[in-house]
This record gives C-alpha cells, sequence and structure tokens, in this order.
C-alpha cells in the first residue's frame, strides 16, 4: 500500500480573494472567498486529477491512500 501526501499552498490575493494551489499537480488551483473555500475546491479538484490518472493509468492501481492537507 502507498501513502501519498500532497500540500495545498494559500495566499490572499489583492483583490481579496484567496487562491490555493497543490504545486505537485499541475493545474490544481482554486479561487474562493475565503481561504476555506479555496482549500476545499483545489482538493476536489485534486481528487478529479488523481481520478483521472488513475482510469489512464498513470498513477498505481495499487491500494493508494492519498491525503490533501491545508499547508
Amino acid at each position: 500500500m502507498s501513502h501519498i501526501v500532497y500540500k495545498v499552498e494559500t495566499e490572499l490575493e489583492t483583490d481579496g480573494r484567496w487562491i490555493a494551489e497543490v504545486l505537485e499537480l499541475p493545474g490544481v488551483l482554486a479561487y474562493g472567498a475565503t481561504e476555506k473555500a479555496a482549500v476545499a475546491s483545489a482538493q476536489a479538484l485534486a481528487l478529479r486529477v488523481l481520478a483521472d490518472r488513475i482510469e489512464e493509468q498513470k498513477e498505481p492501481t495499487e491500494t493508494v491512500t492519498v491525503s490533501i492537507e491545508a499547508a
């Protein structure tokens, strides 16, 4: 069994929106009115990306535990 941990990096933009990004997964970036909303959107997107990779057999097909944590 593999365990993979992804970190969600957040930053407050000058316009007041929060941006959340998972650097290890290119394209996983989301905005939100609050930091919590941005992190939740980024986590959901990361899960979609990982699911696509598993279906395309670009990720291990063995049992994998994934954690997506706010940094």
